[in-house]
Protein backbone atom coordinates (compact mmCIF):
# COMPACT_ATOMS: atom_id res chain seq x y z
CA UNK A 1 0.00 0.00 0.00
CA UNK A 2 1.64 3.32 -1.15
CA UNK A 3 1.08 6.73 1.31
CA UNK A 4 2.06 10.23 0.26
CA UNK A 5 2.00 12.96 2.73
CA UNK A 6 0.82 16.88 1.66
CA UNK A 7 0.83 19.79 3.60
CA UNK A 8 0.48 23.58 3.19
CA UNK A 9 1.68 26.54 3.77
CA UNK A 10 0.37 28.07 7.03
CA UNK A 11 2.58 30.86 8.06
CA UNK A 12 0.93 34.15 6.69
CA UNK A 13 3.55 35.76 3.74
CA UNK A 14 5.17 38.84 4.61
CA UNK A 15 5.43 42.00 2.38
CA UNK A 16 7.39 44.41 4.14
CA UNK A 17 6.97 48.38 2.79
CA UNK A 18 8.93 51.26 4.17
CA UNK A 19 9.13 49.35 7.55
CA UNK A 20 5.59 48.24 7.52
CA UNK A 21 4.78 44.45 7.60
CA UNK A 22 1.59 43.72 5.45
CA UNK A 23 0.48 39.90 5.72
CA UNK A 24 -1.06 38.06 2.70
CA UNK A 25 -2.83 34.76 3.04
CA UNK A 26 -1.04 31.39 3.52
CA UNK A 27 -2.48 29.72 1.07
CA UNK A 28 -5.13 30.74 -1.46
CA UNK A 29 -7.26 28.17 -3.21
CA UNK A 30 -7.72 28.87 -6.93
CA UNK A 31 -11.34 30.33 -6.88
CA UNK A 32 -10.46 33.29 -4.27
CA UNK A 33 -7.15 33.87 -6.32
CA UNK A 34 -9.48 33.63 -9.85
CA UNK A 35 -12.07 35.88 -8.56
CA UNK A 36 -9.84 38.34 -7.14
CA UNK A 37 -7.86 38.42 -10.05
CA UNK A 38 -11.09 38.69 -12.60
CA UNK A 39 -12.04 41.94 -10.76
CA UNK A 40 -8.37 43.53 -11.31
CA UNK A 41 -8.59 42.56 -14.63
CA UNK A 42 -12.02 44.33 -14.79
CA UNK A 43 -10.69 47.44 -13.22
CA UNK A 44 -8.07 47.80 -15.75
CA UNK A 45 -10.29 47.25 -18.91
CA UNK A 46 -12.27 50.59 -17.64
CA UNK A 47 -8.57 51.83 -17.98
CA UNK A 48 -7.69 50.77 -21.10
CA UNK A 49 -7.82 52.70 -24.03
CA UNK A 50 -5.58 56.12 -22.38
CA UNK A 51 -3.11 57.60 -24.00
CA UNK A 52 -0.11 58.91 -21.80
CA UNK A 53 0.96 60.68 -24.98
CA UNK A 54 -1.77 62.54 -25.34
CA UNK A 55 -3.01 63.48 -21.54
CA UNK A 56 -5.91 65.84 -22.95
CA UNK A 57 -7.46 62.60 -23.47
CA UNK A 58 -6.47 61.28 -19.65
CA UNK A 59 -9.37 60.46 -17.95
CA UNK A 60 -8.39 60.42 -13.89
CA UNK A 61 -11.27 58.63 -12.98
CA UNK A 62 -10.42 55.59 -14.99
CA UNK A 63 -6.69 55.84 -13.88
CA UNK A 64 -7.78 56.37 -10.27
CA UNK A 65 -10.25 53.18 -11.10
CA UNK A 66 -7.14 50.81 -11.96
CA UNK A 67 -5.52 51.53 -8.69
CA UNK A 68 -8.11 50.80 -6.52
CA UNK A 69 -8.33 47.99 -8.27
CA UNK A 70 -5.23 46.69 -8.05
CA UNK A 71 -5.56 47.82 -3.84
CA UNK A 72 -8.90 45.61 -3.63
CA UNK A 73 -7.27 42.18 -5.20
CA UNK A 74 -3.82 42.83 -3.17
CA UNK A 75 -6.21 43.40 -0.21
CA UNK A 76 -7.99 40.35 -0.75
CA UNK A 77 -5.49 38.32 -0.43
CA UNK A 78 -4.21 39.77 2.55
CA UNK A 79 -5.48 38.90 6.16
CA UNK A 80 -8.27 40.41 7.14
CA UNK A 81 -6.51 43.19 9.50
CA UNK A 82 -3.93 44.30 7.44
CA UNK A 83 -6.45 44.56 4.19
CA UNK A 84 -8.51 46.98 5.91
CA UNK A 85 -5.43 49.34 7.10
CA UNK A 86 -4.25 48.54 3.46
CA UNK A 87 -8.16 49.82 2.21
CA UNK A 88 -8.13 52.74 5.05
CA UNK A 89 -9.11 56.25 3.32
CA UNK A 90 -9.20 59.62 5.00
CA UNK A 91 -10.52 62.68 3.83
CA UNK A 92 -8.63 65.45 4.59
CA UNK A 93 -8.45 69.48 4.44
CA UNK A 94 -6.81 71.25 2.17
CA UNK A 95 -3.90 71.74 4.88
CA UNK A 96 -4.32 67.50 5.67
CA UNK A 97 -6.31 67.72 8.67
CA UNK A 98 -8.12 64.40 8.96
CA UNK A 99 -11.90 64.64 9.14
CA UNK A 100 -12.73 61.37 8.97
CA UNK A 101 -12.24 58.02 8.08
CA UNK A 102 -13.81 54.95 5.94
CA UNK A 103 -13.28 51.77 3.88
CA UNK A 104 -15.08 52.50 0.93
CA UNK A 105 -14.36 55.24 -1.44
CA UNK A 106 -17.71 56.23 -2.88
CA UNK A 107 -18.70 56.90 0.75
CA UNK A 108 -15.14 59.01 1.35
CA UNK A 109 -15.83 60.91 -1.46
CA UNK A 110 -19.51 61.93 -0.38
CA UNK A 111 -18.13 62.91 2.69
CA UNK A 112 -15.35 65.43 0.77
CA UNK A 113 -17.83 66.78 -1.11
CA UNK A 114 -19.58 68.09 1.66
CA UNK A 115 -16.67 70.05 3.15
CA UNK A 116 -15.34 72.75 0.35
CA UNK A 117 -11.92 71.86 -0.40
CA UNK A 118 -11.49 68.48 1.16
CA UNK A 119 -10.10 65.68 -0.80
CA UNK A 120 -9.72 61.68 -0.03
CA UNK A 121 -6.52 60.25 0.28
CA UNK A 122 -5.06 56.57 1.23
CA UNK A 123 -4.25 56.33 4.95
CA UNK A 124 -1.66 53.73 3.56
CA UNK A 125 -0.42 56.02 0.38
CA UNK A 126 1.90 53.98 -1.79
CA UNK A 127 3.10 54.35 -5.48
CA UNK A 128 2.16 52.86 -7.61
CA UNK A 129 5.37 50.86 -8.94
CA UNK A 130 5.13 49.59 -5.33
CA UNK A 131 1.87 48.42 -6.29
CA UNK A 132 2.57 46.34 -9.47
CA UNK A 133 5.67 44.85 -7.97
CA UNK A 134 3.40 43.73 -4.87
CA UNK A 135 0.97 42.30 -7.72
CA UNK A 136 3.86 40.83 -9.54
CA UNK A 137 4.66 38.78 -6.06
CA UNK A 138 1.38 37.76 -4.93
CA UNK A 139 0.41 36.64 -8.40
CA UNK A 140 3.79 34.50 -8.69
CA UNK A 141 3.21 33.23 -4.58
CA UNK A 142 -0.55 31.93 -5.31
CA UNK A 143 -0.65 31.72 -9.54
CA UNK A 144 2.25 29.39 -9.90
CA UNK A 145 4.70 31.99 -11.14
CA UNK A 146 7.66 31.12 -12.50
CA UNK A 147 8.52 29.24 -9.18
CA UNK A 148 6.27 26.33 -10.41
CA UNK A 149 7.92 26.15 -14.19
CA UNK A 150 10.43 22.95 -13.96
CA UNK A 151 13.74 23.59 -14.76
CA UNK A 152 16.03 22.24 -16.81
CA UNK A 153 15.21 20.07 -19.83
CA UNK A 154 12.34 18.38 -20.32
CA UNK A 155 12.86 14.57 -21.05
CA UNK A 156 9.74 14.90 -23.66
CA UNK A 157 11.55 17.21 -25.76
CA UNK A 158 13.03 16.71 -29.00
CA UNK A 159 16.69 15.91 -29.51
CA UNK A 160 18.33 18.45 -31.70
CA UNK A 161 18.76 17.32 -35.15
CA UNK A 162 22.45 16.12 -36.41
CA UNK A 163 24.20 18.47 -38.22
CA UNK A 164 24.62 18.14 -41.92
CA UNK A 165 27.30 16.79 -44.13
CA UNK A 166 30.67 15.15 -42.72
CA UNK A 167 32.79 17.12 -40.19
CA UNK A 168 35.83 17.98 -42.30
CA UNK A 169 39.28 17.86 -42.01
CA UNK A 170 40.72 21.25 -42.48
CA UNK A 171 42.49 23.32 -40.21
CA UNK A 172 40.91 26.15 -38.65
CA UNK A 173 42.39 29.19 -40.01
CA UNK A 174 42.19 30.75 -36.04
CA UNK A 175 44.48 28.20 -34.62
CA UNK A 176 46.61 28.58 -38.04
Amino acid sequence: MATKSFSYNTDPHIATVNGTELRFEPEVMGDEFMDAFGELRDAQKAAQGIDLEDLSTLDPAALRGASRGLRGFLARLMLPEDAERFMALNVVTKDGQRLSGHQNWDEAQQAADQVDGARVKWAMPMPDRILVQLMEWVTELYGGGTDARPTGSSSASAKASPRGGKAGAARSRSKG
